[in-house]
């Protein structure tokens, strides 16, 4: 593994280096060890260890083989006195697997707050393979009935009482919220599709616009720390910030201001890393990023770019006919559009975070726990109950006897296969994504396998056979099922976490494996009978 290095006091001496050094790592990792920990001093709230609940590992030593259990916690220390006298408080019991969530990994665009100092970020296949080898480390003390070595000798410190959210109910909360942002982000993609699909339209295909939205979106939650920002029902990373200010202020020479970035640097990978256990952050950040945005469509439209199938608004089913070459052309222009904006959407998303820190509201501690985490159940499960009751009876059925049933095919399908994709997403990512650190399996797969289906679901809809129905379902299928599965928001944001050799080995390695099985599914029907039109409107 290589290794880079930088030097705070100078920071133009590193130009793509990410690695911190051994000091810096030691105090960033702080932030991120009791981030891990949901509290600092609730490491015996379980019997087991938690991937979530661990603390950070050495990143500059990946093959170190003492336990990354550290006696030195600050903010820990900080959080625990400043929780003196308050009321109780509720963690959620994560699973050890959601630490291969893709969406939840150190995905932050932005390097650094400061333009004058880096913030330690890890490469994602470091921080895959580092979390790997723990576990592992970790299940067989387990099985060997050892125990991690706590701290010796650490302060006495009054501990507040804990109300535990159970395992079964955090992961009941995932699942609805996962479920509700499907729809809303289905919802988002499918509208933001008709409002730029107009005649004159500078971009003829509509697919980029939502992946552009769903990558700022992504970024803008990657990097902000102020929707979350109560955290664990007492802000630590505003008062952590406080307390930096005031040794800022009083600082007498340029090792107490290094001390202070770094205090801060774990301040803000701490935040980042606790709010990610948040049932609500992982259905923003995986259910409604993810579904908003679709890989399979992207892969759809440069296959349609290459066939001379993508037709340009209100100018009906034919297209003028044309070279090879000019297809090629056709084919780049589509790639290259849709992958740059999307990066560029990431990171105006996490500059928007950063310019609008000061007034972007924080989420009340006491209504996210007691109100909007039960209420979350009943209106995921209700809307999905609602989408298929409209699918099996349609509003304009009654609206407009005698006409053409439209609501079917552009929305109500889509949503009743929506959270189906974006579930189906979420756990094959969290089996996937830790057997190869350099190439996210999980991402991969779904992006694939989904391409795969819409590929399918479009021939079977351009076929002269069956009827309109048969053709709303089809459609459901490529924008519910097949947008949700896949995902170009958690797509980028892998490719601007991995090294730069893997990055491009993995974003190649996808365009060209989805276009392949396109190319094999839908142009064996589009060169040999032809794709004919649509029995029912889009």
């Amino acid at each position: 593994m290589e290794e880079k290095q930088f030097n705070l006091s100078n920071p133009s001496s590193s130009h793509d280096s990410r690695q911190p050094d051994s000091q810096h790592d030691q105090h960033g990792q702080h932030g991120l060890s009791v981030a891990r920990h949901g509290h600092a001093h609730n490491n015996n709230s379980s019997s087991r260890p938690s991937s979530v609940g661990l603390d950070a590992p050495q990143l500059h030593n990946p093959d170190e083989k003492d336990s990354r259990l550290d006696s030195d916690l600050p903010l820990a220390a900080e959080k625990s006195k400043t929780s003196k006298g308050k009321k109780s408080q509720e963690s959620y019991d994560i699973p050890d697997s959601y630490v291969n969530v893709p969406e939840l990994e150190e995905i932050a665009p932005i390097p650094s707050r400061d333009a004058e100092r880096w913030r330690p970020s890890p490469f994602l296949e470091d921080e895959r393979e580092i979390e790997r080898r723990f576990s592992d480390r970790q299940e067989l003390q387990q099985q060997g009935g050892d125990e991690p070595q706590k701290a010796e000798q650490e302060p006495e410190i009054e501990e507040e009482e804990e109300d535990h959210v159970s395992r079964l109910a955090t992961e009941i909360y995932t699942i609805s919220y996962l479920i509700l942002f499907a729809i809303f982000g289905t919802l988002a993609r499918l509208g933001l599709q008709a409002l730029t699909n107009y005649v004159g339209a500078p971009v003829t295909f509509s697919s980029v616009w939502p992946n552009f939205a769903g990558s700022m979106v992504l970024g803008f939650l990657a990097e902000d720390r102020m929707l979350f920002r109560h955290e664990w029902g007492t802000p630590t990373y505003e008062l952590q910030l406080m307390r930096i200010k005031e040794m800022q202020a009083g600082e007498t020479g340029e090792s107490d201001s290094d001390k202070a970035a770094l205090d801060l640097a774990a301040a803000k990978k701490g935040h980042a890393a606790i709010k990610k256990t948040i049932p609500l952050y992982i259905g923003l950040a995986t259910g409604f990023c993810g579904s908003f945005t679709s890989f399979s469509a992207f892969i759809r439209d440069i296959f349609l770019a290459l066939s001379n199938d993508l037709l340009t608004p209100a100018t009906g089913p034919v297209t003028v006919p044309r070279n090879g070459g000019y297809s090629f052309m056709a084919l780049i222009a589509v790639a290259i559009t849709t992958v740059s904006l999307s990066l560029a959407g990431l990171f105006v998303g996490a500059h928007l975070a950063l310019a609008l820190e000061k007034i972007t509201p924080s989420l009340p501690f006491n209504f996210t726990r007691k109100f909007l985490d039960p209420f979350s159940v009943f209106l995921a499960w209700g809307s999905w109950i609602g989408a298929i009751l409209l699918s099996i009876l349609p509003p304009d059925r009654f609206i407009n006897e005698g006409e053409s049933e439209i609501w079917r095919g552009r929305a109500t399908f889509a949503l009743v296969f929506a959270p189906l994709g974006c579930l189906g997403r979420f756990y094959i990512s969290l089996y996937l994504n830790k057997y190869l650190p350099a190439f996210p399996l999980g991402t991969f797969t779904v992006n694939i396998l989904g391409t795969m289906v819409l590929g399918m679901a479009w021939d079977l809809a351009h076929v002269p056979v069956g009827g309109v129905i048969s053709c709303q379902v089809f459609q459901g299928i490529e924008d519910g099922f097949c947008g949700c599965l896949t995902t170009v928001s958690t797509w980028v944001a892998e490719l601007t976490a991995l090294r730069r050799r893997h990055s491009y080995v993995y974003g190649g390695t996808s365009v060209l494996v989805a276009l392949a099985c396109m190319v094999a599914i839908m142009g064996g029907l589009r060169w040999s009978d032809g794709f004919s039109s649509l029995k029912c409107l889009h």
